[in-house]
């Protein structure tokens, strides 16, 4: 069983670094039962939260032998964070827990500049967590994820950041401004003026869209395009080196998900390979949203072991 802390962990409290502000929204810890090793930061689905997605994964996310994730990595710090409850136009506007408003729960590029807002205020508080949590352990030791729209904001992030982490899971999701980022990181992309017009139409215009793109890589082409999505400011003259390049991503899609289409999951994949980051993607068959168990759990635990190095460890360790 997960051992779970209260959700104002005193980690959060700690006032002796005011600088890399404070979570507005404290986020649901399960503490390691072991030494602690990595963090792994997993984001909710539309009307959840922290405490219910963990609960959730921690008791029906068993893989063939029967055991959580919790109980394959006990040195793991599970962090849960939680969306704020804001309008929802899909929803004539009903509050609901949210990263970000949406038009359309089943396409989510239909009007998509409504989602601008709540990316770049969720963005701002993931940022917070992340930069708490690598406190604690290196960014190699952090692996990112999430669920539905939390999958969403996860790879939204994965882009915008400044350096690897050890790894990214996305479950039943989809890429913000896929088409959009797609038009930014072609390799075709022939013009200058192209490039500029898109990230206009795909996000705000921020200083340095001025900048030749094709004059970047793939993946820095990304990062700007994020960065300037999100409204962050982005190094003058980025490199690989100041992106999120290599990596590692995990994603997964139920065939018959009739909530986020399973062709969203494998255009967000296409959109991260043309950026040039490595994509193991996952088709599961007779099912439909969330995770399916116990194929998943078992290719998420796969995952974490071989590509982000989380060893499965003894409690006494």
């Amino acid at each position: 069983m997960a051992i779970p802390s209260c959700r104002r962990d005193p980690h959060f409290s700690d006032a002796s670094s005011p600088s890399l502000g404070q979570p507005l929204n404290p986020p649901y810890i399960v503490k390691p039962r072991g030494r602690h090793t990595h963090t792994v930061i997993l984001l909710h689905d539309v009307a959840s939260n922290g405490h219910i997605f963990s609960h959730d994964l921690f008791t029906t996310g068993k893989t063939a032998a029967g055991k959580t994730l919790d109980s394959v990595f006990p040195g793991v710090r599970w962090v849960f964070p939680s969306a704020p409850r804001r309008p929802c136009h899909a929803l004539e506007h009903a509050r609901i827990a949210a990263w970000f408003d949406v038009v359309n729960l089943k396409d989510p590029s239909l009007r998509q500049e409504t989602q601008r807002r709540g990316l770049c205020t969720s963005a701002r508080e993931i940022f917070a967590i992340l930069h708490w949590e690598l406190k604690l352990v290196a960014p190699d030791k952090v692996v990112l994820g999430g669920m539905g729209q939390g999958c969403a904001m996860a790879l939204a992030m994965l882009l915008s950041l400044g350096h690897k982490i050890g790894g990214v899971i996305g479950m039943s999701g989809f890429l913000p401004f896929q088409f959009e980022l797609e038009m930014n990181t072609a390799e075709d992309s022939s013009s200058e003026s192209e490039s500029q017009t898109s990230v206009r139409s795909g996000a705000r215009s921020a200083r340095g869209s001025n900048r030749s793109a094709t004059s970047y890589d793939p993946a820095v082409k990304a990062h700007i395009f994020q960065r300037t999505l999100l409204q962050l400011a982005s190094a003058e003259h980025p490199t690989k080196d100041e992106t999120s390049y290599g990596t590692p991503v995990l994603l997964g899609h139920g065939a018959l998900d009739d909530v986020l289409a399973f062709a969203l999951g494998e255009q967000a994949a296409l959109a991260l390979r043309t950026a040039e980051y490595e994509v193991e993607f996952k088709r599961y068959e007779d099912h439909g949203h969330g995770y399916k168990v116990p194929e998943q759990i078992d290719d998420i635990v796969e995952f974490l072991q071989k590509r982000v190095g989380i060893m499965p460890q003894s409690d006494g360790d």
